[in-house]
Formats: C-alpha cells, sequence, structure tokens
C-alpha cells in the first residue's frame, strides 16, 4: 500500500537516528508536505533553514531580555549585553580569530564587503590603483567594487576561470602587480560550488602587498574557517547560511587595519564623544555598529553555531561531499543534462542545465513534485556569461539532506524530461 505524504513523513521521523535522519528532526519547516509531496528543501546555497534551538533562542530572547545593548545601568540590559558578547565570542572562537575586537555585527556578507569598501577602500584607493577579482564571484562582491572604482579612479581586473570552474590561477598571479591594491574572492562560489585554493591565492596576494577580502558567504556552513591560518585581511560571513537568522552577518578584520579605517556609518554606539565642532569615535569593533544592533539576529546567530559545532563541520562537509558525489554521478548518466561547474574541489553545489528545457521550468515542475531548488543566474551573471547559459538549475545541499533527496529530486527530473520528451 503506498503511503501518503504525511504518512511517509511519520515513518521517517520514526526511524531517525544519528545522522541526517535525526538532524533533519531539528528543523520544524521540514516536517511540512509541499503540493501534496514530502518538502525536498535543495535551496540551500540561498539560505539554509534553521533549527529549533535557534528559533527558540530568539523567542528567548525577546521574552526575557529584549533591551538595548551597551547603553543601559538596568539589568534588562545588562543580561542583553552579556547575551550580545557572548555571541560576538563564539563567532571569533568560529573562526579562530585573534580577539573579539575583530568581530564587526553586520547585516550580512553583503554589507560586510560594501563596508571594507567604502572605509578601507574608499580611503586609501586612487586613480591608477587596481582591484582584483575573479570571474566566480557573487554580484555582491563585484558591484562594490565598481561603485569604489567609480568614486577613486581605481580600476577593477578580473581573474577568469577555466571549463571546470576553478580559477585559473597562473593568470591570478600574472594579474597581481604594484598597482593592486586590494584582492576580493570567494571562499567557495555560491554557482558553481568551486572551493579555492585560498592559502595559495593569499599567499600570492600578499607577496604582492595587496590585502584580501575573502567573501565566506558561501563556506562557513560548509568547511571550517581558521582566519589565523588562512592569514586572510577581511573574511565576511552570512548568518541566514549558517542556519541562523536573516539580516545578520560578521565582517572579520585584522585589527591593525580596522584601527585604522574611518567610521562606516555615523550615529549611536560608534561614538566616543560628540560636540558640534568634532566627534571622537569608539574603539573597535564598536566603531563600526552604528545604532541599534540585531541584537536578537547575533544571539540566534551564536545559538546556530553552537549547533554547527556540536555536530562538527567536519562530520558535516563529510556528509554533505557523500551527497553531492552521488548526485553528481547520477547527474552525468542523465540524459540531456550538462553540468555546471566540475571543479576538482567542490562543496555541496550542483548546478545543471536540461537539453530543450528552460531552468525555470524545470524548477516549476520540481516544485510540484516537492523538491525547491533554486532557478536563475543566482547573482553571478558573469559565470553564466563564460559557459554561454541564461541561467542554471541548481541542487545545493545541508547536513539535513539525505539519500532520499537526491532521489526525490532526480525522480523529479525524470518527470521534466517525460514533460519536455523531444
Amino acid at each position: 500500500m503506498k503511503l501518503s505524504a504525511r504518512e511517509l513523513l511519520a515513518v521517517r521521523a520514526a526511524h531517525a537516528g544519528p545522522g541526517p535522519e535525526r538532524w533533519r528532526e531539528d528543523f520544524p519547516i521540514l516536517n511540512q508536505v509541499v503540493h501534496g509531496q514530502p518538502l525536498v528543501y535543495l535551496d540551500n546555497a540561498a539560505t539554509t533553514q534553521k533549527p529549533k534551538s535557534v528559533i527558540d533562542r530568539e523567542v528567548r530572547y525577546y521574552e526575557n531580555l529584549n533591551a538595548n545593548v551597551h547603553r543601559g545601568i538596568h539589568d534588562l540590559s545588562q543580561r542583553a549585553t552579556e547575551a550580545y558578547e557572548i555571541a560576538r565570542e563564539k563567532v571569533r572562537r568560529f573562526v579562530n580569530a585573534a580577539s573579539t575586537s575583530e568581530i564587526v555585527f553586520v547585516r550580512g556578507a553583503t554589507e560586510a564587503i560594501n563596508l571594507v569598501a567604502q572605509s578601507y577602500g574608499r580611503s586609501r584607493l586612487q586613480a591608477g590603483d587596481e582591484i582584483l577579482v575573479t570571474e566566480m564571484e557573487h554580484h555582491s562582491n563585484i558591484v562594490p567594487w565598481q561603485l569604489l572604482c567609480g568614486q577613486t579612479g581605481a580600476t577593477l581586473r578580473v581573474a577568469p576561470i577555466d571549463e571546470a570552474g576553478d580559477l585559473r590561477v597562473d593568470v591570478f598571479e600574472k594579474l597581481l602587480t604594484a598597482r593592486t591594491k586590494l584582492v576580493a574572492v570567494a571562499h567557495v562560489s555560491n554557482a558553481l560550488g568551486t572551493i579555492n585554493p585560498l592559502r595559495r591565492l593569499i599567499d600570492l596576494a600578499h607577496a604582492a602587498g595587496a590585502p584580501v577580502l575573502i567573501d565566506g558567504a558561501q563556506a562557513a556552513a560548509h568547511v571550517p574557517v581558521d582566519v589565523q591560518d588562512l592569514d586572510c585581511d577581511f573574511y565576511a560571513v552570512s548568518g541566514h547560511k549558517l542556519y541562523g537568522p536573516t539580516g545578520i552577518g560578521v565582517l572579520y578584520g585584522k585589527a591593525t587595519l580596522l584601527d585604522a579605517m574611518p567610521p562606516y556609518q555615523g550615529g549611536g554606539e560608534m561614538i566616543s564623544r560628540v560636540t558640534f565642532a568634532e566627534t571622537s569615535y569608539n574603539a573597535i569593533p564598536f566603531k563600526f555598529e552604528a545604532g541599534t544592533p540585531n541584537i536578537a539576529g547575533a544571539i540566534g546567530l551564536g545559538a546556530a553555531i553552537d549547533y554547527v559545532s556540536a555536530i562538527g563541520l567536519p562530520t558535516i562537509a563529510a556528509h554533505e561531499r557523500a551527497l553531492l558525489d552521488d548526485a553528481t554521478r547520477r547527474a552525468r548518466l542523465f540524459p540531456g543534462l550538462r553540468l555546471i561547474g566540475t571543479a576538482r574541489d567542490k562543496a555541496a553545489i550542483l548546478s545543471f542545465t536540461l537539453d530543450g528545457v528552460h531552468p525555470h521550468e524545470i524548477g516549476t515542475i520540481l516544485d510540484h513534485e516537492g523538491v525547491a531548488i533554486r532557478t536563475g543566474h543566482h547573482c553571478a551573471m558573469p559565470v553564466m556569461d563564460h559557459f554561454g547559459v541564461p541561467a542554471t538549475a541548481r541542487a545545493s545541499f545541508a547536513l539535513y539532506n539525505t539519500r532520499e533527496d537526491v532521489d526525490a529530486l532526480f525522480g523529479a527530473l525524470a518527470k521534466v524530461r517525460e514533460v519536455f520528451r523531444p
């Protein structure tokens, strides 16, 4: 007898044990039915779902601690400040920064990159200088530098990728000159899954005298990050892709750099003293946290880090790698499917096209089968241009995904092929 979608969910829950089947039970949103099918969520590169521990931690903040931080002597403010700064320490440990003064809370990786562009870049770059990025970057690691170039007269240079989606490191090295004043590169490509050889790139850039910003939005939930070992100068983290809340992220910056940078925004919290004649600024990281911060979001991000750390990133990475390997093997055997991004070192992203079918049509049919993927250019139009496609379909995996999810993906793709059979 065929089980209903809800009965299938119940069976999965009853047999949940250690590993992904058990982990997925920590995520309430996954226990639902979409179009009569159990939800298979494979849009994790866009945003991850949130474990109940993160949701509960935010609720507890609003129920028990809600007050502004750093500004009150009353009990609620003191306790809120303590929880907020505990979250900062959790982030510090997670990325292995030397000090909490190097951890700036921002709205997300996008704001972190814009902060560096407008504070570090605008105060130091001038006409004739160059900023080096790669062809695989997310728009958030392209547009802020284009804006900066327009403001300063600097030039944006681009290191190409090859047909597998790997960075051409040989060309990257040749593009580094005395004019290169900043390098900005993704840790993991959101459109291809490519994991860049960061240590080598950073060493090359530093040898040329250029500081390095790493866009870690796609990396922090999948691979361990050690900013001291990498020796990067800046590292941007997105909370909502790390099983945390939306509207919160982190900029790591070396203390010597942050201390020398001018404020990004003006207002409360970032000041030491204000008169109408002049203003003196707070110490780092508070100099860059103007206004009331996303206190609940920071605390929720701390809870997400607790959750991920309890499982262990090496364990998560190995599980996701097994899913990606299985999905890649099946993709290579699927008629008419073209993989976009076949780098040797990849994170949990499978981007593809299907002959004769627009990616949006793929996504629509998969949605009706209960499978949520992303279709489009993924805020990486230069990548699409490189591969000569307007868009791709992208399935991206997380710790709560299972082999059954991969089965569901390819079962749904078979339905697409039936609909569009030549």
